[in-house]
Order: C-alpha cells, then sequence, then structure tokens
C-alpha cells in the first residue's frame, strides 16, 4: 500500500488540525494537533495483559505512578513495561493510593462497570478498556456515577482512532461524503476459542454473546459523525458446538448481524462475528452520495479506497443500460500517528492500527486540560448498549427494537 507522508497531508485538501478545531470542536475532540501540557497526570494501570500494550510511561504529561494485577507474574511484567516501582496486588490496594489520580482498566469486559464504579468512589479518573457495561442496569449505574462525581470518564474503543476512520472523520468534517447515509462495519475474529478457557477454567470470553462487544463497529459510524442509533433488528447464526450449547451467557449464537436505524434516519449494518471462514479484522465502508469510501480489501488485493460520482458523466451497465459514472480512486492512507495529532514520543505504530497511542493522548490530555474526552460516557454508552439490543432482537428472531438513551 503506498502511504502519504505527514508532511504533504495538506496538500491532499484535508484541513489542517486548528482549522479543525475552529470550524467543529466538539465533533473532532483529539484530532488536533498536540502541545505540551503544565502539569502531569498520574496514572495507576490495573490488568497484566491488554494493559501492557498502552503508552502512559512515553507521554510528556503523565506519570505512571502505580501498576495493579492478581497475578504475580503480570504484575511483574507491568513493573516493567512502565518502568514502575510500585505495584499493587489488587485494583482494590492501589485506590487506596493518594498520589494516584487516574486508573487505566484493563480488566476482563465482565468487570468493568464494577471496576470503573470503585474508581469512581475513590475518587479517581477512569479509563475503561471497552465495553463500558455489560447489562442496561450497569449502564444505568455508570452513568449516574460519573454525573454524580463530576469526575472524568473515558473509554478507549480503538476503532475510534484506527488510522481510516480518522480519515473518515475528516471527510465527513469537509463534507466530502455528501449525505452519508450508511455505513457498514465488520468485526470478525474467528479462532478465539484460544481464549475461551485458562488453566482448563472457562474465561469470561467463553460464549459471549457477539453483539455484547459492538463497540469495534458502532464506533466507526458514531465515531465519526455522532449519530446514534435508535432501532435495530438483529438475526444470529450458530451450531451444535458445546461453547453456544452450554455457556454463562445463555447465548446460542457464534455470529451475530444486525441493521440499525439512525436518529438522522440513516443505517448502518454491522456484522460481529466468531466463527467460521472469514479474513479476521476490524473494518468499514462508508456511502455518500458524493464519495464513499472503502477500508482495506479483507483480501488484500486492495488497499482504501474512494469512490466519485459523477452525475455529469454516464456509462454502460452489464445490461447495457446507462448509470452515471463511477470513479474509483486509490486512497493514499495517512500514518496520521506521525503527525502533529500526537506528542513527539508518541509518535510511532502501536496496537490495533495505530490507535493506541491516541488514545493514551486523549486520556492524558483530557485530564491536563480539563476538557471532556472525545469519547466520554455518552459517547461510550452509545457505542455499548446498541449491541445489548441487538443481541435483544437476535433472541427474539429479528423483532426490530428500539434502542433507550442511558442518562444518569
Amino acid at each position: 500500500m503506498s502511504q502519504t507522508p505527514a508532511a504533504s497531508v495538506s496538500r491532499r485538501g484535508f484541513l489542517t488540525g486548528a482549522a479543525l478545531a475552529a470550524t467543529a470542536p466538539g465533533l473532532l475532540g483529539a484530532d488536533v494537533p498536540a502541545t505540551t501540557a503544565p502539569r502531569k497526570v498520574r496514572i495507576g494501570i490495573v490488568g497484566g495483559r491488554f494493559g501492557l500494550s498502552f503508552q502512559f510511561h512515553e507521554h510528556p504529561d503523565c506519570v505512571v505512578e502505580a501498576v495493579a494485577e492478581l497475578r504475580p507474574e503480570r504484575l511483574a511484567a507491568l513493573q516493567r513495561t512502565y518502568r514502575c516501582t510500585k505495584g499493587y496486588p489488587s485494583l482494590e490496594e492501589l485506590l487506596k493510593d493518594p498520589r494516584v489520580e487516574a486508573v487505566f482498566l484493563a480488566t476482563p469486559a465482565p468487570d468493568h462497570c464494577r471496576h470503573a464504579l470503585l474508581c469512581l468512589a475513590a475518587g479517581k479518573h477512569v479509563l475503561s478498556a471497552v465495553p463500558a457495561a455489560m447489562t442496561l442496569e450497569e449502564c444505568h449505574d455508570l452513568a449516574s456515577a460519573v454525573r454524580k462525581t463530576g469526575l472524568t470518564y473515558m473509554m478507549g474503543e480503538t476503532s475510534v482512532w484506527q488510522q481510516s476512520t480518522i480519515s473518515a472523520r475528516k471527510f465527513h468534517e469537509e463534507g466530502r461524503f455528501g449525505r452519508l447515509y450508511y455505513v457498514e462495519s465488520e468485526y470478525h475474529h474467528p479462532g478465539l476459542e484460544t481464549l475461551y478457557f485458562e488453566n482448563g477454567r472457562r474465561t469470561w470470553r467463553h460464549g459471549l454473546p457477539p453483539m455484547h462487544y459492538p463497540t469495534h463497529c458502532t464506533a466507526h459510524l458514531i465515531g465519526v459523525t455522532r449519530e446514534r442509533l435508535t432501532e435495530v433488528t438483529c438475526h444470529g447464526w450458530g451450531d451444535d458446538h458445546p461453547i453456544v450449547k452450554d455457556n454463562a451467557y445463555g447465548n446460542p449464537f457464534w455470529n451475530e448481524t444486525a441493521l440499525f436505524r439512525t436518529d438522522r434516519g440513516n443505517s448502518m449494518r454491522v456484522a460481529i462475528w466468531w466463527r467460521g471462514a472469514q479474513k479476521g479484522g476490524e473494518r468499514a465502508r462508508y456511502f455518500g452520495d458524493k464519495m464513499s469510501f472503502y477500508f482495506s480489501d479483507p483480501t488484500g488485493a486492495g488497499g482504501p479506497t474512494l469512490v466519485h460520482s459523477r452525475t455529469t458523466s454516464v456509462e454502460k451497465d452489464s445490461g447495457g443500460f446507462d448509470r452515471a459514472s463511477q470513479v474509483l480512486e486509490k486512497y493514499a492512507q495517512p500514518e496520521w500517528w506521525k503527525t502533529d495529532l500526537l506528542p513527539e514520543p508518541l509518535r510511532h505504530n502501536s496496537g490495533h492500527e495505530g490507535s493506541h497511542t491516541f488514545i493514551t493522548h486523549e486520556f492524558v490530555d483530557s485530564l491536563v486540560r480539563g476538557r471532556k474526552p472525545f469519547v466520554d460516557i455518552d459517547e461510550a454508552l452509545a457505542y455499548t448498549v446498541p449491541g445489548m439490543i441487538a443481541h435483544q432482537s437476535a433472541l427474539k428472531g429479528g423483532q426490530s427494537l428500539k434502542i433507550p438513551t442511558i442518562t444518569g
């Protein structure tokens, strides 16, 4: 795939970060140049697996004050990674540390809400791995606690800061899509069974409903346009495998596919599949009346592509009929992590298609500047809740269901 050098981004017609901030600060949030802040955030990191893959120790405005993990070998790995001498055997012990002002929760998904509530009750700001919660009741509890405490809550959704999603966000802000009437997103992850057991025991992933892990997909729309998903019909597929016959969730599905309606009358298709002959990854396609944008083809046959509508010229279709001609353009995807959207020490590639450095910076920067993070509590629940309702729809044979808005 050809790459657009950071220095040439402006020549491709993009607005600069400063101009974007002036035109739509509420939409683009962190897509503005990074600058050094006058103080440092003291953060605690909890979870010695996923928690190892972030860059808080590299951020000029952050100090890793402490780490915590139940398992000694993982605690030691956290301390090595973040060069931190202070290690605790549990989240509860870490929360007693008065020097820790914020916590990154890289803990198992079913614990996210409970752990976030503990942090908020202890007066700590929270960055949580996805999803925000597992039930509607938890969503209500979390929203209420965030609003009651006035503390910062952010969800670290990687798809928001995939390099192609940043491009889509900029295209949308510039109006290049025209009316963006349909988005489709796929999170395909075959082979997850290897994570369903550990030391012979079932993990939290064993039998997890696909739509209970929706944020890698819903972020592809909501993180670009700020639309809300309001209605859904969803269908699931399962087989006779023991995992979907017996699990703690009562979930009979390996794969779930949903069609959502948005509050702007647009549509979104989400396909979250754990099993089958499929190429893994998180990818999206955006369809507008002026321009469309496809992420890289899952077969590897093609890179990101733009499709331009040309209503002033015509071409013949396969039946010999006239239609408006469509022009394909190979898109040289900028590596946004090389640009001034990040502090210089974080301008390197990172996990989940370059997103981890952006998540690191967005949380730290929101705290030192006293602003809302891009994926605050309202956004986090807007990404999370639709999946819960979609799973209910699948259990009811595809019944169309309304999606509630969660408030504290």
